[in-house]
């Protein structure tokens, strides 16, 4: 999670069975840097204790809107005007109908009627209840006022239904929130951004192909950190085992020339395109029906040789993406490539930055310690027609920071602003 120090955020919990999942909530928030409260009804305190939410926060756990160690301090309009954003979850349907209606009778409720931040809700409860008209009629109230509802996930309930109405998972809660905070004047807000990432995948037969090493992390953090700066972010995706990024469009592809037909559907009304991707620059000449057996030329196989010699397979090109892009980009399009060398890393990177005509170049080094493929951590250098900027070891998600940091700091160079 992206560092969240000061920031608040407050946890509304209500008392359905879910609420144990907030604690995982609470801890990751806290683990974040942001400061957290907790406002608790009566019935969440019979589902899970104050005093778990108070050892994970350390901060005391709100329940009574009239507790006495308060008595200085008007809370629920001071805790509503201090939170950036307010999270309700579990929300039952009793809190949801009482938050569409403003009714205001305990600290929560009271709480949020206050409040003029941003408010998630996520309700949870029982598959009937959920889809019940009158609970519907409410949820279309608060997204009316405001609100915004993340979706129940389906699954197994504790009441031992089957359908809607589970709570999300704590990562997927603190996502809600990351992205709402993270970056509060969203500075990309208005701006379609395209990343690609990963390897591709070039077919030999249908069981063996050429690719290379990339694990897509380093694409994927650069798709995340546009998000949260509020861009509409498109991410075109080689083979990985990541999971999907969140907030992200993201279009799944395998060879070169799939890369380059998203590319082409993607680039008109483009503002930012990030070439993060490892797209292979040969692809098998020729890609054999069947299984290519050792030994065997000719029959319809792309290889020659013989299973004592070897065989050899003849490789075509690959379509120059970037080439394509510097031929048909429009203006205003601010186009960044990535490079991985193994020597001569300043050279040969910046003669790719004037050859296709980029904005702005990565280099990393494959013999650098920390900037390998498959790592959470890079070592690069931003090089641009003004000169290079080499960074230290850090997280693939800082790096993001900085290149998009950079690239701010040129568009306002090219358009005049201070």
């Amino acid at each position: 999670m992206k560092n969240l120090t000061g920031k608040c955020v407050l946890l509304g919990i209500t008392g359905g069975i879910a609420a144990y999942k907030m604690a995982n909530v609470a801890s990751a928030l806290h683990k974040a840097g942001a400061k957290v409260h907790v406002i608790m009804t009566e019935n969440a305190t019979k589902f899970i204790t104050p005093l778990t939410f108070e050892t994970l926060t350390n901060s005391k756990c709100m329940v009574d809107t009239f507790d006495r160690e308060f008595e200085f301090d008007v809370r629920h309009i001071s805790v509503a005007k201090e939170a950036d954003v307010i999270l309700i979850a579990p929300a039952t349907a009793d809190v949801i109908a009482k938050m569409a209606h403003g009714i205001a009778d305990d600290m929560l409720t009271t709480v949020v009627l206050a409040a003029k931040c941003k408010k998630l809700v996520a309700p949870s409860m029982n598959t009937a209840m959920l889809e019940n008209p009158i609970t519907q009629d409410n949820i279309a109230l608060l997204r009316k006022y405001g609100f915004t509802i993340i979706d129940s996930a389906s699954g197994y309930l504790a009441c031992g239904d089957t359908g809607s109405g589970k709570l999300p998972e704590p990562e997927v809660l603190c996502q809600w929130i990351e992205r709402e905070i993270a970056y509060m004047d969203k500075p990309m807000r208005g701006k379609k951004v395209v990343v690609t990432a990963g390897p591709t995948q070039e077919a030999l037969d249908p069981v063996r192909y050429l690719t290379n090493h990339s694990s897509g992390k380093m694409g994927y953090a650069i798709a995340h950190e546009a998000m949260l700066r509020g861009a509409d972010v498109t991410l075109i995706s080689g083979p990985v085992s990541l999971p999907a990024a969140p907030f992200v469009r993201q279009r799944n592809i395998t060879s070169a020339a799939d890369m380059f037909e998203a590319i082409r559907e993607e680039i008109d009304d483009t503002d930012i395109l990030i070439k993060a991707a490892a797209v292979a620059d040969y692809r098998p000449a020729q890609v054999a029906d069947q299984k290519i057996k050792k030994g065997l030329s000719g029959q319809g196989n792309p290889i020659a040789g013989t299973e004592d010699t070897g065989m050899s397979i003849p490789l075509a090109r690959t379509q120059d993406i970037l080439g394509w892009v510097a031929q048909n980009r429009h203006p205003g399009l601010f186009v960044c490539g990535f490079s991985m060398e193994t020597e001569n890393l300043l050279a040969n990177s910046s003669k790719k930055l004037t050859k296709k005509k980029l904005d702005m170049i990565v280099a990393n080094s494959l013999r650098t310690a920390g900037a390998g493929f498959g790592v959470d951590t890079n070592v690069v250098t931003l090089i641009t027609r003004d000169g290079a900027q080499e960074l230290p070891l850090m997280s693939k998600e800082d790096v993001a920071g900085c290149i998009f940091d950079k690239i701010s700091q040129m568009s306002g160079e090219m358009s005049g602003a201070e």
